[in-house]
């Protein structure tokens, strides 16, 4: 490195590549845009630098337990990544006139739990959200969990490019994952709450979450829905070959409702 160069920004210890939270300053409309399980920033990243090139605050925070190691994962619950979403849902709101909250599968669950809670809030969007897990599946994690299991195989990158590969755990840490669960049922059962716009966009082929997920959502809250259908992406869409429509359906929805 030469004299002339600039200083190549630092990481912090223990955070993987690519995996830093992302924040900008902007104008009114806040967007706070949150990530999925075992992932990390680096899969929504390109939704949230096109809300900061609008000209939108945006905060995309790193979760508790993601963007290290599964070991640190299993140290959480769903109690951590929510108190996370809230202080940064707060601190936008705190300088901006109107927030949009955006997530991808449990950063979709979370959105959904802070609009139950926020009804101020001036729109969602969804991209594959994990908000109905099925009794099976949670029955099966909680079994696992009971008989002293800690892990199993990991469920990241779920994508179609294949020039593309997610930074995500190879491993799911089994009691967060069954928090997640446990909390999404209370979650379904107040979704009806929720009566701010929704921006709905869905892969009919996604190997993590079911499709049926979106219905479940679409169908249970009281406001506005618009629906996507994301048909050349897997679950990970925000990164796959379908990352431009959302991101362009994402700012033509966040500028209908941010107009106050």
């Amino acid at each position: 490195m030469s004299a002339t160069d600039p200083p190549v920004p630092s990481r912090p210890t223990g955070i993987l590549p690519g995996a830093e939270p992302f924040s900008a300053a902007g104008g009114p409309v806040g967007v706070l845009v949150l990530h999925g399980f075992t992932g990390n920033p680096s899969s929504v990243r390109g939704l949230a630098e096109a809300c900061a090139a609008a000209g939108h605050a945006v905060e995309c925070p790193l979760l508790p337990g993601h963007g290290t190691t599964v070991e640190d994962l299993a140290t959480t619950s769903w109690d951590d990544w929510a108190a996370a979403a809230e202080a940064a849902l707060a601190g936008l709101a705190g300088r901006c006139d109107r927030v949009v909250v955006a997530g991808l599968s449990m950063g979709g669950a979370l959105t959904c739990w802070l609009a139950t809670r926020h009804p101020e809030l001036a729109g969602i969007i969804c991209v594959n959200p994990a908000v109905a897990p099925s009794e099976d599946m949670t029955a099966l994690v909680a079994a696992m969990v009971e008989a002293g299991e800690s892990y199993m195989d990991g469920i990241g990158n779920d994508v179609a490019d294949p020039d593309v590969v997610e930074s995500a755990y190879d491993r799911l840490a089994l009691a967060p994952l069954l928090s997640m669960f446990e909390v999404s049922g209370r979650v379904r059962a107040r979704l009806g709450s929720v009566t701010c716009p929704l921006l709905l966009m869905t892969s009919p082929q996604d190997h993590v979450v079911p499709p049926t997920d979106s219905d479940v959502l679409a169908g249970a809250v009281s406001g506005p829905v618009e629906r996507v259908s994301l048909d050349r992406s897997f679950h990970v869409a925000t990164i796959d070959f379908d990352r431009d429509l959302i991101i362009q359906r994402s700012l033509g929805f966040i500028a209908e409702v941010g107009v106050a």
